[in-house]
C-alpha cells in the first residue's frame, strides 16, 4: 500500500473527515492505524485475515456495516449499498433513502448480519401464488392494527409455529421484530411528510401509545421522534437548504 495514501487517510481523519470503507477497504484504514481498538466489519471471507494481520482491531465478521461515528465499515458488495443507504438516511431521511433504495430494486433497510439473504420476489411480487408473501404485503397494510403472530399467521394459513419458522428462513429475523421495523419506518415517514402529533403518529403506526413509540424510536434509532422531526421534516428541511444557500452566496 501506498504511504501516501496512508498519510492522505491519517490527515483526513485527523481534520474530523468522516471516511467510509467498503468491503474489503477495511485493510486500508487498518493499515493506515485508524482502526486500533474499533469494532469494525468486512467481507466474511476476509475477516479472519484482517483479525490476523491487524490484531488491535475488533473484527466483527456477522455484521452487514458498523457505524462507529467518524469511521464506518461494511461488509460485502450488497452490504456497502446497505451502508450507503444508511448515510442517506441520517444525512436526508428515510423517505429520500426509501426512495433511492426503490430505484435501486433493493431493501431500504436489513436487519440481520451477512448471512441473511432475503428472498425479494416475496415482498416484490406478493401476487405470484405464495401466501407467504401476500401475507406480507398484508401485513404492511395493516400496521395500524393490534397484530399478533397468531393473526399472520392465519392469514399464510399456516400454524404460528410453521409461520415462524419460515418467516425467519425468509427475512432472517422473527415476525415481531421485522413488524416493529416496518412500524418504525412508516413512523420516520409521518414525521418526515405530515404534522400529525406524535400520539396521532403511534396510533397510525400501531403502537399502543406516543410513549411506546418513543421507547421503541429511541431503541432502533438512538433519537427521540420529536428530534426526528426536527431534523427531519420537509419543511424544515426546505429553511435549512434556503439557509444553506444564501451563505453560499453570502460567502462569494
Amino acid at each position: 500500500v501506498s504511504e501516501a495514501l496512508l498519510d492522505t487517510l491519517r490527515r483526513s481523519y485527523q481534520r474530523g473527515a468522516r471516511i467510509i470503507t467498503l468491503c474489503t477497504g477495511t485493510f486500508l484504514l487498518a493499515a493506515a492505524g485508524l482502526l486500533d481498538g474499533r469494532c469494525v466489519t468486512t467481507h466474511w471471507a476476509w475477516a479472519a485475515e484482517l483479525a490476523e494481520r491487524y490484531p488491535r482491531v475488533q473484527v466483527d465478521p456477522h455484521r452487514l456495516y458498523i457505524d462507529d461515528g467518524q469511521i464506518l465499515t461494511s461488509a460485502g458488495t450488497a452490504a456497502a449499498i446497505d451502508l450507503s443507504l444508511h448515510v442517506v438516511r441520517q444525512d436526508y431521511g428515510a423517505e429520500i433513502a426509501a426512495a433511492i433504495a426503490r430505484r435501486m430494486v433493493v431493501p431500504p433497510h436489513r436487519d440481520g448480519g451477512q448471512a441473511q439473504y432475503i428472498e425479494t420476489p416475496l415482498l416484490s411480487a406478493p401476487d405470484n401464488g405464495e401466501p407467504f408473501g401476500a401475507t406480507l404485503a398484508w401485513i404492511a397494510a395493516h400496521l395500524h392494527e393490534d397484530l399478533t403472530v397468531e393473526q399472520m399467521a392465519a392469514r399464510a394459513v399456516m400454524s404460528p409455529r410453521t409461520f415462524a419458522r419460515h418467516f425467519r428462513a425468509t427475512l432472517g429475523t422473527t415476525p415481531y421484530q421485522w413488524l416493529l421495523q416496518q412500524r418504525i419506518v412508516l413512523a420516520q415517514r409521518l414525521l418526515e411528510t405530515t404534522n400529525e402529533t406524535i400520539e396521532r403518529v403511534a396510533t397510525c403506526c400501531g403502537f399502543s401509545s406516543a410513549a411506546t413509540l418513543r421507547l421503541h424510536f429511541q431503541r432502533l434509532l438512538h433519537i427521540s421522534p420529536q428530534m426526528y422531526r426536527r431534523a427531519f421534516h420537509r419543511e424544515n428541511k426546505g429553511e435549512r437548504q434556503v439557509e444553506r444557500k444564501q451563505g453560499n452566496r453570502g460567502g462569494h
